[in-house]
């Protein structure tokens, strides 16, 4: 994996990162939010437009819950990726923080990409996403996503109706899944964004520290495992994250849960369920840190934490509606 935000390298690039390097004055820089509704498959696009897993992706809706941002260097530019939270109708305070962290990502970015998932065409999330988007004044791109799902016919329809409820600079059909489109969205990004100073590293390829990618990543496989609401209701903190004298990584993870019930399901019968979620976690790990990784887990219940402010900066949200 390249470069993250505390400084770990990527050994075998690092002869090619020597030579990209650019004077400040040449340098092009652009942030681009992906926006879209749940499941429209933001996460999937980002991961594979960097190269690697920086935002986690599971089947269930609103996984994402803050920014994340992925890094695209090319040349002598370099492209911000924006993985924003699936605007959806809210009713819980984590909710609200989730929408309003997408549309703030919206308005902070010099492109606005909407992600509509072709299959679903015009749903009343997306019917809200364009209401939304009618209000924003930065230039914005359609792209339309698991077009490998529809007749070309179909694809063109919902391209015209979409561009005649809104003005976007630019239609993208892609299928991230696949990974059929994205070149040609990202060299579209380079070449329209403006001089400025990079804001990253050109080998980092996120703003995650090591430490939020590892709680992110076991997040990811509860959600994978668990089939109920109870994801929704858990959180994970990375408590230890330590380099071991022989180069691997020894991590302590906390998984928070609201209730004692669900403690209960997460462990699962003998501690099976804990078991194979740190197993899932551990595996992904060591492959996306390219080194050896000791996971331990622990389950303890934190019954308000959706009411702890202190939760959502650290999670990158506003607890205030």
């Amino acid at each position: 994996m390249g470069k993250m935000s505390d400084g770990q390298e990527s050994a075998d690039i690092v002869e090619d990162i020597l030579e990209l390097q650019v004077p400040v004055e040449k340098q092009k820089c652009g942030f681009i939010a992906l926006l879209g509704a749940p499941n429209a498959g933001k996460s999937t696009m980002l991961n594979a437009m960097v190269g690697t897993k920086v935002s986690i992706v599971t089947q269930k809706a609103q996984t994402t819950r803050a920014q994340i941002r992925g890094v695209v260097t090319r040349g002598d530019t370099q492209i911000v990726f924006i993985d924003t939270p699936g605007v959806f109708a809210p009713k819980r305070r984590l909710d609200r923080a989730m929408v309003k962290s997408a549309w703030t990502g919206a308005g902070d970015a010099d492109f606005v990409a909407l992600l509509i998932d072709a299959d679903h065409g015009v749903t009343p999330e997306v019917d809200r996403l364009l209401s939304g988007l009618a209000k924003n004044n930065n230039p914005r791109l359609l792209v339309l996503n698991k077009i490998d799902k529809v007749r070309r016919e179909d694809l063109l329809a919902l391209a015209a109706e979409v561009n005649k409820r809104l003005d976007f600079e630019q239609t993208f059909m892609v299928s991230a899944l696949k990974g059929s489109g994205l070149e040609d969205f990202i060299k579209w990004t380079v070449a329209h964004v403006l001089p400025g100073p990079w804001h990253f590293p050109p080998d980092q390829l996120t703003d995650l520290t090591l430490a939020l990618t590892a709680a992110e990543v076991t997040r990811e496989k509860i959600f994978l495992r668990v089939h109920e609401e109870i994801p929704y209701n858990i959180t994970v903190e990375t408590e230890q994250f330590k380099v071991q004298k022989d180069g691997s990584y020894r991590i302590s993870q906390v998984i928070y849960v609201t209730r004692e019930g669900h403690k209960k399901i997460i462990l699962g019968k003998g501690g099976q369920s804990i078991k194979a979620i740190g197993a899932a976690s551990r595996r992904d790990l060591s492959e996306m840190f390219d080194t050896k990784v000791h996971l331990f887990l622990f389950v303890k219940v934190r019954q308000n934490w959706t009411d702890d402010p202190g939760r959502y900066r650290e999670m990158g949200l506003d607890f205030h509606d």
